[in-house]
Formats: C-alpha cells, sequence, structure tokens
C-alpha cells in the first residue's frame, strides 16, 4: 500500500490538478504525504486546485484539518455513490442533504431502523417516508438487485424534494445497555466537542465498557486521535457527554439513573488508526474505520496504541 500511495503522489504531484475526489481519511492521507515531500501547503503544490468531491464519511470533523492542509477553503460537493448504484448527490451549497436520485433505474425502499431486526419488518415506499426517521435504505434495481440492503441507515431532511442525510450503518450503533447510539450522534457531538474548543480530530471511535472495574459504573469509551489537541481535555470530554445527553433521551436516562458514567476519552498517538488499519490489512481505498461498535474487538486492539 505504501509503494501504492507513493506511486499515485509521483503521477500527480506535478500536474495540474483542479477536482479532486475521494474519501476523507484516504485524501487527507495523501496530502499529508505530498505536504511531507514538498514542504509546501496543497494550494502551492496545485494552485487551480478548486473543488473536492467527496463522500463515504461525514465530512464535517475532516474540514479543518483539509483547510489546513490545503491553506485556503475549497468548496465540496458530497456524493452518495455505491457499487449496487448511484444513490444520492448534493444538490446544493445551502440546503441540508443529499437529493434521491431517484430516476435512475433504482427503485427504493425504506426499513425504520427500530424494526430492522423484527422477523418480518415494513419495508416503505418514497411516499410513506415521513422526516426525521432513521430509515435503512433497501435497493430494486434494473441490474437485478431485488430487496438488498447495502447497511446504511439514511433520515430524511425533505420531502419534496426527497433529500437525505446519512446517519450510519445498521450494524453500527451501541446498545449494550439500552442506549440505540447511532453514528449521526456520535458524529454531531464531536463536532460540538471540536467548534467548542477549536480541537481537531484525525480520526475516533467508540465501544461500550462493560466492565467498568471494582466499585465503577461501566461507560463510553471514546478512542480520540487529536492533530491539535485541546487545551483542556477534561472540558472536551464533558461536552461531548453533555451534548450525547441533548441527542439521546436513552443515554441520558441511564448517565442520570447512574446506570452508566460519563464517557471516558483515550487519547491515541499519532497515526494510530493508520497503524490499525495496516495491522488488519485494511488501509487505503474505500476502506473506513467503524465510528461505533457494540463490542470491543476494535477498542481492544486500539487500547496498544494509546498515548
Amino acid at each position: 500500500w505504501e509503494a501504492k500511495l507513493e506511486k499515485i503522489i509521483d503521477e500527480t504531484i506535478h500536474e495540474d490538478m483542479r477536482l479532486i475526489s475521494g474519501i476523507p481519511p484516504w485524501v487527507q492521507m495523501y496530502f499529508e504525504r505530498i505536504e511531507a515531500r514538498t514542504g509546501k501547503e496543497i494550494k502551492d503544490v496545485f494552485p487551480n486546485f478548486s473543488l473536492f468531491v467527496q463522500g463515504g464519511v461525514n465530512y464535517k470533523p475532516y474540514q479543518p484539518i483539509f483547510d489546513k492542509l490545503v491553506g485556503k477553503r475549497v468548496p465540496t460537493i458530497e456524493v452518495y455513490p455505491a457499487s449496487e448504484g448511484f444513490i444520492a448527490f448534493q444538490d446544493s451549497q445551502i440546503k441540508e442533504g443529499l437529493l434521491l436520485n431517484v430516476d435512475a433505474g433504482i427503485f427504493f425502499e425504506f426499513i425504520p431502523a427500530d424494526s430492522f431486526f423484527e422477523e418480518n419488518p415494513p419495508r416503505l415506499s418514497l411516499k410513506d417516508v415521513e422526516l426525521g426517521i432513521n430509515y435503512v435504505i433497501i435497493l430494486n434495481t434494473n441490474a437485478g438487485l431485488w430487496g438488498y440492503n447495502i447497511g446504511d441507515t439514511i433520515e430524511f431532511v425533505s420531502i419534496d424534494p426527497y433529500r437525505i442525510i446519512v446517519t450510519g450503518r445498521i450494524k453500527h450503533f451501541i446498545s449494550a445497555f439500552g442506549e440505540h447510539v447511532i453514528g449521526k450522534e456520535v458524529e454531531a457531538s464531536m463536532i460540538k466537542a471540536c467548534e467548542e474548543t477549536g480541537a481537531d480530530v484525525v480520526e475516533f471511535t467508540v465501544a461500550p465498557q462493560v466492565d467498568g472495574g471494582e466499585n465503577s459504573l461501566p461507560y463510553h469509551e471514546w478512542f480520540v486521535e487529536f492533530s491539535k489537541e485541546p487545551e483542556d481535555l477534561e472540558v472536551f470530554t464533558k461536552i461531548i457527554d453533555d451534548e450525547m445527553q441533548k441527542q439521546n433521551v436513552y443515554y441520558q436516562d441511564l448517565i442520570q439513573g447512574n446506570i452508566l458514567r460519563p464517557i471516558v476519552l483515550s487519547q491515541l498517538k499519532r497515526d494510530a488508526f493508520v497503524e490499525y488499519m495496516k495491522s488488519i490489512g485494511k488501509l487505503g481505498g474505500q476502506n473506513k474505520v467503524p465510528r461505533l461498535s457494540n463490542d470491543r474487538k476494535i477498542a481492544d486492539k486500539l487500547s496498544n496504541f494509546k498515548a
């Protein structure tokens, strides 16, 4: 993988790059390698770079890092492609969400996420969807897919026209104690903490810790790699926990009922997530670290990279 990335840099570093497309964590590594090799900001390496087309993860946590690497704010367009079909795209720099691609050979159905694991969950067509509900998106295509679950969850932010936001993955959640935490909630809480403290985060993931230790309550453990640390890590952690309680009433009830204690933040070494992805053979390409898990498989491995 290292050789592949270096080859890409060799092939592109002297080109007149105007549009760059990719998932943010991969492009971030690409930019960091270019900066390390040249000692320049990306705007000086690619002076005509004027549009970043991105997707696959929530871009907001990456925005400050990209602004710093590039040396200026570059306009972005978010897309929602998949191997199974082109699902949605950003059609406005003002309005929230991505416009659902309803006229391109895909018939969409939606299962309320709360009902997904039932024996016969309802499958709703577009005419039956509602705003603010977390749905699992189901695809039927003229390429032959029938009732296919791509694993993503979405929420409608507009019905006319149909605009969606991606809220996470149906298999990526935390409900070890009945809290039903989803990706949208942890991302919103992290963004809030970064905005209020000026911190920048490279990557993060969250997992439950059922064994809180002797005479201690269980908790959610947040593994965070910073590119710019907050001045006060305790304040940063409290902002996240307060925002999580606002986002998720079940989590709030567990905290206030002394079933859980507030989150524990474990700071990781620089390049911890890169090293972790290398260790499992999934660095680069379209591979992403899950934002949250309902077990400790990822957490236990990341514990080896604590700062």
